[in-house]
Order: structure tokens, then sequence, then C-alpha cells
């Protein structure tokens, strides 16, 4: 099964990722096939996924939305987590640019969308607030018939779109 994942990249609440990982890890424990994970690996819910499904023994596939895209990281940390991360990966697909940043982000998350059987969307319910954010590619999805597992870390509410 091909698994793909978007989400936000901050949360106001801390605590709110700690649910958020124990929700993504008991979701992958629980798929009997073998597990290929899609990820943009931005900071937040792609790298926390990323994690989890290596963890898990899957198999981790990288759409990185351009080649300057380790450049954008304002955290350290995350930029760190995203040059490891990039280091396990099976595949590593970099799409070339065309327009602004936004416009590859979204580019990446259509290009995640399309590869995927089902998404995990770590997403308040909001629209986004940029293009290529979590709603537009989840808008994007459920216009391609995508199966969806909404994850709420506002409500903590899980369901399936």
């Amino acid at each position: 099964m091909r698994v793909g994942i978007t989400g936000h990249q901050k949360l106001d609440e801390p605590a709110n990722w700690k649910w958020v990982a124990t929700e993504l890890e008991q979701f992958l424990s629980g798929v009997r096939q073998r597990l290929t994970g899609i990820s943009c690996l931005a900071a937040g819910a792609d790298q926390l996924f990323a994690i989890t499904l290596l963890e898990q023994g899957g198999v981790l596939e990288v759409i990185v939305p351009f080649s300057e895209y380790d450049s954008t990281f304002s955290e350290p940390a995350d930029r760190q987590t995203y040059l490891d991360l990039l280091q396990r990966a099976s595949n590593v697909d970099v799409l070339m640019r065309d327009g602004t940043n936004e416009e590859a982000y979204y580019a990446a998350g259509k290009a995640m969308a399309d590869r995927s059987d089902l998404i995990i969307a770590v997403w308040d319910g909001k629209p986004a607030e940029g293009l290529g954010g979590t709603a537009d590619v989840v808008g994007y999805a459920l216009h391609q018939h995508k199966r969806i597992v909404h994850i709420n870390p506002l409500t903590h509410i899980i369901a399936r779109l």
C-alpha cells in the first residue's frame, strides 16, 4: 500500500504532536500490506510520518518540490532531519520548479496525491494559508477521488474523507 502524507508544519500546542505521533504509529502499525510512504519531508507532519514509517519497517519515497528546498527550512533541526531522512529514502524525485515556491509546494503535494493509494492529512480543517497548503492538497486529493484519513490535531478526531 502506498500512503502519502500532507499536514501542518507547526501546531500552537506542542502537546498535540504527541497525540498525532500516537495516531500515526497506530495507523501505520495496523497496515498489513507492504507499506510505502510518500512524503515531501516538510517540517512537522511530513517528517513525523517519515520517521514513524521507517520505525515500522516501511519504505520511504520522497518528492522534493525543487532543488534548493533544503534552504527553505527556518529551523536548523528541521533542516537536519530533512537531510537525514532524505538519506534513508529508497527513492528521491526532485521536481523542476515552475513558478513560485508556493506553486512548487502545490505541485509536489499533487504529485504525492497522484502516487498514493491513501493519504493521511494532519489538518485542522481550515483553509490553506498559502497556495500548496494542506487544505489545497486535500481538496486536490478529494477531486481525484483519493481515500483520505483526516487526523485533526486540534479536536483529536479522526475521520475518513
